[in-house]
């Protein structure tokens, strides 16, 4: 009747390279900061929010279009996300490629934010990715299959941050930034050929009624695990107030901005951390922030895993808790090693919690998940933007110390999302057993 591209295990992988590349603007000015810092001289503070702006654009983006998949089932968003991205890319490589390193003068900086700010958008994919993958598979695999896509789309960051400083010694920061646009365009492009809606989608392209695709969807896949059972409710603008009124989002929401909005910007701050308050050569910080970006990213396969068995709520709790006594370690260490075992504490928190939160979304607020996934994945994401420079603030106003101190945030952080996610399990364990 209808002619369906693709599969679930195809669509997840499609949706996974296609977030990996555009992901990848997580790291774009960390890697480079110090460098950029000592020639345009900037202050810690410029710093933070030059290392933030690509998860500015990176989590705002989120919420429209996430919910634009809703309505078009992701692949057309993808697209559009990755276009910006790669208009960015090209802007912040003609500069570098002109004006490095002699004229670099502190009046490109609002350039580079600027710039920034558009590569960004390819961060953005998450939120779109999330739901395209969502509407792929049934309910009881939402934790392995959206672990799987948020896990190894998320190594990314972690890579980037080590090979930016091993690109740079080679062939220098100007070419670095033109070798990533080159990386950038080869992951729209793999998309294009591999990312591919739903059915659901895919029969409505094609004329269907939404009825009609939806029975034709529930019948496609013998196999139950591999038929579709989640539907959007309505288009954008309902699928984002209807999950706006459920008060399960935003709780989501305080959860993600503590776990994934403090990944993203322990990705970008922590190349200037390990330089700048131990000494760390620019390898070394890299390689040290590769290996908290990777176990953050690649811990939300069995993350997914373990709150499909154990329930998103629970699973909760339990990362939050590592995640609070590794920053309480960040704040207290005094050595390399002990940094090291704080930030490795943080990131397994961070990856699991992640995991959990969106094991949560389509069991929480399966009537708008589209909308719910780009509040959660959009204002969560935010903290990426927020956290850096408030960190910064702590530099400007301790000095050294302020690199250690200004881990506190997120003690407080995790604190908060410990005790909504307390809240939260009770609730649901009450209406249960009612």
């Amino acid at each position: 009747m209808y002619h369906v591209k693709g599969s679930p295990h195809a669509g997840l992988a499609g949706a996974t390279i296609g977030f990996f590349f555009g992901f990848a603007a997580v790291s774009l000015f960390g890697p480079t900061a110090k460098t950029l810092k000592d020639l345009i001289q900037l202050t810690p503070a410029e710093v933070g929010l030059l290392v933030a702006m690509p998860s500015l654009s990176g989590s705002l983006l989120r919420i429209p279009f996430s919910a634009w998949v809703d309505k078009n089932g992701g692949r057309k968003p993808f697209l559009v996300l990755f276009a910006l991205a790669v208009a960015g890319m090209i802007g912040l490589a003609f500069i570098l490629q002109t004006r490095f390193p002699q004229d670099m003068g502190h009046d490109i900086y609002p350039w580079l934010l600027f710039f920034g700010f558009l590569s960004g958008s390819g961060i953005a994919t998450f939120s779109v990715g999330i739901s395209q993958v969502s509407y792929w598979f049934p309910q009881k695999r939402q934790g392995w299959a959206l672990g799987a896509f948020a896990g190894f789309g998320n190594l990314a960051p972690g890579i980037f941050s080590f090979l930016i400083p091993v690109f740079m010694g080679s062939i220098g920061l100007p070419n670095t930034y033109l070798a990533w646009l080159v990386f950038l365009i080869a992951g729209m492009l793999i998309y294009a050929f591999l990312g591919q809606n739903a059915p659901y989608f895919q029969a409505l392209h094609q004329g269907a009624l939404p009825e009609q695709a939806r029975e034709f969807a529930r019948q496609l896949y013998p196999e139950e695990a591999k038929r579709q059972e989640l539907f959007p409710s309505g288009g954008f603008v309902h699928t984002l107030t209807r999950s706006a009124a459920n008060g399960h989002t935003w709780v989501l929401v305080i959860l993600y901005f503590t776990t994934f909005g403090g990944f993203i910007a322990l990705t970008a701050w922590f190349p200037t951390y390990w330089q700048e308050y131990y000494a760390s050569s620019a390898g070394t910080a890299g390689l040290l922030t590769a290996a908290f970006s990777l176990l953050a990213s690649i811990i939300r396969v069995p993350g997914g895993s373990l709150a499909d068995r154990m329930g998103g709520g629970r699973t909760a709790l339990l990362s939050l808790s590592v995640l609070a006594a590794g920053s309480a370690i960040m704040v207290l260490a005094d050595s390399v090693s002990a940094s090291f075992l704080g930030a490795i504490l943080m990131g397994g928190g961070m990856g699991v919690n992640n995991a959990a939160v969106f094991k949560m979304v389509p069991d929480l607020v399966p009537e708008a998940i589209g909308g719910a996934s780009g509040w959660v994945g959009g204002l969560g994401a935010f903290g990426g933007f927020v956290i850096p420079p408030v960190m910064g603030k702590f530099v400007e106003m301790e000095g050294r110390g302020g690199y250690a101190h200004g881990f506190s945030v997120f003690i407080l952080l995790a604190l908060l999302a410990l005790f909504f996610a307390y809240m939260q399990n009770r609730a649901a364990t009450a209406s249960e057993e009612g």
